[in-house]
């Protein structure tokens, strides 16, 4: 059902002691039935503006009420965008932290809806939890389960760290967009009820950056004693876990360019460049980022939320033991065709230097020297790619999907969990995707977000569609997100669910997990280690 079939009107929720809102009931033009319910923008902490940018997010007071019945909270927007690239700056609102709720109509089941809590991508750099477009998923599938969308910071603004600053005792964090995300997933356990949700079925899931940091999340997660856990299950939808984040050292460099970049000098004191930072507005802080190097702010291994020996306690067995443990389970996949997108995203010129160069705004150096041996052995470009930006988007692709999805499965396996997770991959598109995605870039980043998983989200399959996705995979998806029994199919847990581009299901033996599973050992060997060094190839 498109956007523009349906219209709203008020709906009110009382929250007990978190006091009255008012959001909106979604009800189909035609029929008038009522397809979902929907509040957006709800904060789940305080402002992280002024003094408190580059910082943890703060939780609200206990006494924080959204509103009376007198005068209800009205949450019927969004959530405020986080500055960002290629982004209208009128648009912007950097007290983003706030999050919206998509609920199904009707019933809730006796102990509450499943909930599923839904992290945006955009490679930690832009997007917000608004792209997404559930209501057709929710009126028409059998996915009845509560979807929350939580904004976070992003790019200078959530993922700025610099051991300079840290060493002097300014207040500053590390990771503060995967901070934000915690405190939005905690709020969620602590407040869905209120919403008719079953706080103790949670979904952590995510597409793209948001899988990677549904991952990260994961990792936390996995880390907490078992009464303090609180995701049940996680899908991982188009990103793996990543390589291990960069180290604190290679933060600093990354630091010191964003100086130079502002023409703060170096002869200022910590205090005082932290000072400076926090007085910039956010255009001139996101403008600086365009021309560096280092241009990618994403997660650092600081081990305070992200941990060192992420990739080595996957293999070591620990993440298959708490899963086992906690009865966890683990949906996770790709499409075919990922590499036209992911070769798009600040596409490096047509050289080998370039290439090079460009990998290390995301990856710590020894990790880049790595994968250029292994790619480009002889320094020269394979007859298999076109040109260099092609064979970027390829290893693109393949490190932040293909290869570490399976370094991360086949290690969950070996170690025991392989019940516990679910593998697919994707070889066909619905037409509705010609919209915003090439014909030519086939089944690649993003379109299997349209065509299956949000049934459309936001634009129209045709019925023929329809039956081919709910067969396929959204009748699987929809147990598994409301914490039923899944029937996969596959005979193995390494093998694959596949969706062909003739629209059948194959189960099928995964013939690229040798060549991912030979990366992951390269990269598991040259993580975010020792001091970075002047980068030579």
């Amino acid at each position: 059902m498109a956007i523009t079939e349906r219209i709203s009107k008020p709906y009110s929720l009382d929250l007990q002691f978190r006091g009255s809102i008012e959001g909106l009931t979604y009800i189909d033009r035609k029929t008038q039935r009522s397809l979902c319910y929907y509040f957006g923008g709800i904060p789940y902490a305080l402002p992280p503006i002024g003094p408190f940018r580059f910082k943890k997010p703060r939780p609200l007071p206990a006494c924080y009420r959204y509103g009376t019945r007198a005068n209800p909270g009205r949450f019927t927007g969004g959530c405020g965008v986080c500055p960002q690239p290629g982004n209208d700056p009128s648009n912007w609102d950097e007290d983003c932290l706030q999050l919206n709720v998509w609920i199904p109509s009707g019933w809730p089941p006796s102990t509450g809806w499943p909930v599923l809590f839904w992290i945006h991508g955009g490679f930690l750099q832009f997007g917000e939890p608004g792209s997404l477009d559930p209501c057709a998923m929710l009126s028409e599938t059998g996915c009845k389960a509560i979807i929350v969308t939580p904004g976070y910071r992003l790019n200078i603004l959530g993922f700025l760290a610099s051991p300079e600053l840290l060493d002097a005792g300014c207040d500053i964090d590390a990771n503060n967009g995967f901070w934000d995300q915690r405190l939005a997933l905690e709020w969620t356990w602590k407040n869905i009820n209120y919403f008719g949700g079953d706080a103790s079925n949670i979904t952590i899931g995510g597409y793209s950056a948001g899988s990677h940091s549904t991952f990260q999340q994961l990792a936390y997660d996995l880390g907490v004693p078992d009464d303090k856990a609180i995701a049940r299950r996680a899908l991982m939808l188009s990103n793996g876990p990543g390589m291990q984040p960069k180290s604190m050292d290679d933060a600093q460099l990354q630091f010191d360019e964003f100086m130079r970049a502002l023409q703060i000098p170096f002869t200022m004191t910590p205090g005082e460049k932290l000072a400076t930072l926090r007085a910039l507005d956010p255009k001139t802080l996101i403008d600086a980022t365009n021309n560096m190097k280092y241009h990618q702010f994403r997660g650092v291994t600081d081990d305070a939320f992200i941990r060192h020996g992420l990739l080595n306690e996957l293999d070591a067995g620990l993440f298959a033991e708490r899963m086992k443990r906690r009865g966890f389970k683990l949906l996770m996949g790709e499409c075919r065709d990922e590499h036209f997108v992911y070769g798009e995203w600040r596409k490096p010129n047509n050289s080998y230097e370039s290439v090079f160069q460009r990998l290390q705004a995301d990856y710590p150096l020894a990790a880049c020297k790595a994968l250029m041996e292994h790619y480009f052995p002889e320094r020269r470009l394979p007859v298999h790619f076109r040109d260099w930006q092609d064979a970027f988007g390829y290893i693109y692709a393949d490190i932040q999907i293909h290869h570490l999805e399976r370094g991360m499965a086949n290690a969950l396996v070996q170690h025991g969990a392989g019940d516990l997770l679910y593998r697919y991959r994707v070889e066909w598109r619905a037409q509705c995707c010609d919209k915003s995605w090439p014909r030519e870039f086939g089944v690649t980043h993003g379109t299997d977000m349209t065509s299956i998983w949000f049934w459309g989200d936001g634009e129209r399959l045709s019925i023929k569609e329809k039956a081919l996705v709910k067969k396929g995979f959204h009748e699987q998806f929809a147990r598994f997100v409301t914490g039923q029994e899944v029937e996969w199919g596959t005979k193995h847990a390494l093998d694959l669910r596949t969706l062909k581009p003739d629209g059948t299901i194959e189960f099928e033996k995964d013939k690229w997990l040798g060549e991912g599973l030979k990366v992951w050992d390269i990269l598991k060997m040259v993580g975010a280690t020792g001091n970075p060094t002047v980068p030579k190839l």
